[in-house]
């Protein structure tokens, strides 16, 4: 195993030794995946990564699978094998567990009947707190996998017209991403008009009208991570009632940017950005959080919001995404993607966040 995964596995036991854990099972195929290696869709099939603090670790594979040859003991199973019976023959049964938040209730509570005297702990944090934090190989993938973005996402603003349907334009993004040789990291949001003011509004046979405004939430997976932002137009012209809402929309992104850096609370930056746009009147139409986490996967484990009283750390990425919705009329947000440094933040993308006419 190379010095990568040695790395991520010694910082994810330190973890484990703060929680009182010598042990732990990780079933998520991201994690696997990022701490050794070895990149596996196991579908029905038991597929786990048991971790010992004192670097004994062992593979949970089925024979069906082809994984690379690693430096890591291998148990190996069919399916017609007592796999359960297996790891808890493996595993130390007279030592707390470790448990990942992913494994499927049908491995977990058969292997509780099979050693009865272990105390199952939800060790998911263990990982995820390493996950967070990206080292240089993820952040150099973080930033390309958002220039891709940036340049897909001024490519689809050159594209859209009036007449177009929602669809079509969602599909001419998939196609980007094709040529780009990525994936959608999830399915592509556009909305026009009164779509916009549902933050989720999944692109249908709309068809965009001179005047209404253009939301494109966009993402793309390239090397297994994830970009996501969001940009917000008008059709040929802007609408004096709403453009000034873009404006205030833009500026509670921004003022939440300037205020990161390492030691500052996720709440206080939703505050931020919250309490700018209720100054203005338009708190109730901010329903949802700031931002999330974001790295192998779209929506990774933490957020940017009120409930959140972590500090956010040097390595992190997260998205910084106000909107205001105003039901049946319109709906804006603006959304970056940010990568915590030493003293403040890097933003990942490069598309102007003014409000433009396109179509």
């Amino acid at each position: 195993m190379n010095q990568l995964y040695t790395d991520r596995l010694a910082r994810v036991c330190s973890r484990l030794r703060e929680q009182g854990l010598t042990q732990m099972i990780v079933s998520d195929p991201l994690s696997i995946g990022y701490l050794t290696g070895v990149w596996i869709k196991p579908y029905e099939r038991l597929f786990a990564f048991y971790i010992r603090t004192d670097g004994k670790h062992i593979f949970f594979l089925n024979n069906l699978f082809v994984i690379p040859d690693i430096d890591v003991t291998k148990v190996w199973m069919s399916d017609t094998d007592d796999c359960i019976g297996i790891v808890a023959s493996h595993v130390d049964a007279g030592s707390d567990m470790g448990i990942d938040k992913s494994w499927p209730a049908r491995f977990l509570l058969d292997l509780m009947e099979r050693n009865p005297g272990v105390r199952y702990v939800n060790s998911s944090a263990c990982v995820d707190q390493v996950r967070s934090i990206k080292d240089e190989y993820e952040k150099e993938k973080m930033r390309e996998s958002s220039r891709i973005n940036d340049a897909c996402m001024e490519k689809a603003a050159a594209f859209v017209k009036e007449g177009m349907t929602e669809k079509e334009c969602a599909d001419y993004i998939r196609s980007l991403y094709k040529e780009e040789g990525c994936e959608e990291g999830f399915e592509t949001i556009i909305s026009f008009g009164a779509n916009a003011a549902d933050p989720h509004h999944e692109p249908d046979d709309t068809v965009l009208k001179a005047g209404d405004c253009i939301v494109i939430d966009m993402g793309c997976r390239k090397d297994g991570y994830c970009s996501d932002m969001t940009r917000t137009f008008f059709c040929r012209k802007e609408d004096p009632e709403y453009a000034p809402i873009h404006d205030l929309v833009r500026s509670a992104n921004e003022k939440a940017e300037s205020l990161i850096r390492p030691g500052v609370r996720f709440c206080d930056l939703d505050k931020a950005a919250r309490d700018l746009i209720t100054e203005a009147g338009y708190g109730e139409y901010f329903n949802h959080r700031l931002g999330h986490s974001i790295g192998m996967q779209d929506h990774e484990p933490g957020d940017v919001s009120l409930a959140n009283t972590a500090a956010v750390e040097e390595g992190m990425t997260f998205s910084i995404e106000p909107g205001v919705y105003l039901p049946g009329k319109f709906g804006v947000r603006v959304e970056d993607l940010v990568l915590v440094t030493a003293d403040g933040c890097e933003v990942l993308n490069k598309v102007d966040k003014h409000w433009k006419n396109i179509g």
